[in-house]
């Protein structure tokens, strides 16, 4: 069916041309008739021929080539003006104006192209918009610990600080220099997973018992809160590749210690069916607006806008490629007052 389609358009293409070739052959003609007539009304065709029995054919080959050559160059402008306009538009592109878009008028084929052009077009207005958010996003998450650790260890330089004080400033700078030691990881991870296309070192691995790992490699930071870890689950194995999903339950956990009440539960489970093992972490937070849920899984947004809460956006956006790379899937299926629940969807061994 889709071949039948591509033979009909290009059958509609080149009838289009051929119209046009005819119309300029079908012109020159009467032209040229219309000229002969006027010629022979005259008779200066007899005059001619009477003097040079070759130049009334020699006229005849002179005018023919000037008549069509003018005449082509005006039919021309009509088949070639989609061109122009579509040139004229990836020049603007190439100069960085995203926002240009075509239309372009005539068969079928001109429409698609219309179609295939403007898309591009609000791809690359799309990407450049993602690549500007994350060298200004990217920017401040950098620029603010080295600020704080500036300015702490400028007020480490006086004499007349209490060792509480010293105290204080230097576990801040600890903490800073982590962070900046968090992110620089995350965005070489994030580098190296978006330019992986397929997922190697795959094995059979006890997914169960991984969680379970993770979950007391976090057991400071979910102690800290008082949080209760609801985890009960029959051993389930998955296929893929143990330390990349292992950043998976890390990511997600751990951004669900961020957001849980304290003296809450987080609650995991973990479902196998025919085709699918169904991963679900929710905490009992406060849940999400609509444009967090939209924009949760987007390089370096937070849906904490105060930065109360420590991270720097990157472990949901590593979290979501990583599922995607074991063809998975991951969504939110509940935010509310009552708490927020993701959802992972892998294969099945």
């Amino acid at each position: 069916m889709i071949n039948s389609n591509k033979k009909c358009g290009r059958f509609r293409l080149a009838l289009l041309f051929a119209f046009i070739i005819f119309i300029i052959m079908l012109v020159t003609v009467t032209l040229l008739f219309g000229i002969f007539i006027v010629l022979s009304h005259y008779k200066m065709f007899e005059s001619m021929s009477a003097r040079a029995p070759l130049t009334p054919i020699f006229l005849f080959a002179v005018v023919s080539v000037i008549i069509g050559t003018i005449i082509s160059i005006i039919f021309s402008r009509i088949p070639l003006s989609p061109i122009r306009e579509i040139i004229s538009a990836a020049d603007r592109l190439a100069e960085g104006d995203f926002s240009v878009r075509v239309k372009l008028k005539g068969p079928q084929e001109f429409q698609k192209l219309n179609t295939s052009f403007n898309h591009m077009a609000e791809e690359l207005e799309s990407i450049e918009i993602l690549r500007s958010d994350f060298i200004n996003n990217f920017s401040h998450e950098f620029k603010t610990p080295i600020v704080s650790m500036r300015g702490f260890a400028k007020m480490l330089k006086y004499n007349d600080l209490t060792k509480e004080e010293t105290d204080e400033y230097l576990d801040i700078i600890i903490s800073e220099s982590d962070r900046l030691a968090e992110l620089a990881t995350n965005v070489l991870n994030l580098s190296k997973i978006e330019n992986q296309t397929i997922v190697t070192d795959k094995t059979r691995f006890n997914v169960s018992e991984q969680i379970r790992r993770v979950v007391v490699l976090l057991e400071k930071r979910w102690m800290e809160k008082n949080l209760e870890i609801a985890f009960d689950c029959e051993e389930i194995f998955l296929y893929g590749n143990e330390e990349l999903l292992k950043q998976v339950w890390i990511n997600l956990i751990d951004n669900a210690i961020k957001f849980s009440a304290l003296n809450s539960i987080i609650d995991i489970q973990i479902i196998q069916n025919q085709e699918y093992v169904v991963i679900t972490i929710s905490d009992q937070g406060t849940g999400m607006s609509d444009d967090t849920k939209n924009r949760i899984f987007d390089k370096f947004y937070q849906g904490d806008t105060s930065h109360a809460t420590k991270g720097n956006g990157l472990g949901l956006t590593i979290a979501k490629k990583i599922v995607e790379l074991h063809d998975g899937k991951i969504q939110i299926i509940k935010s509310d007052q009552s708490g927020t629940s993701f959802e992972v969807n892998l294969h099945s061994d």
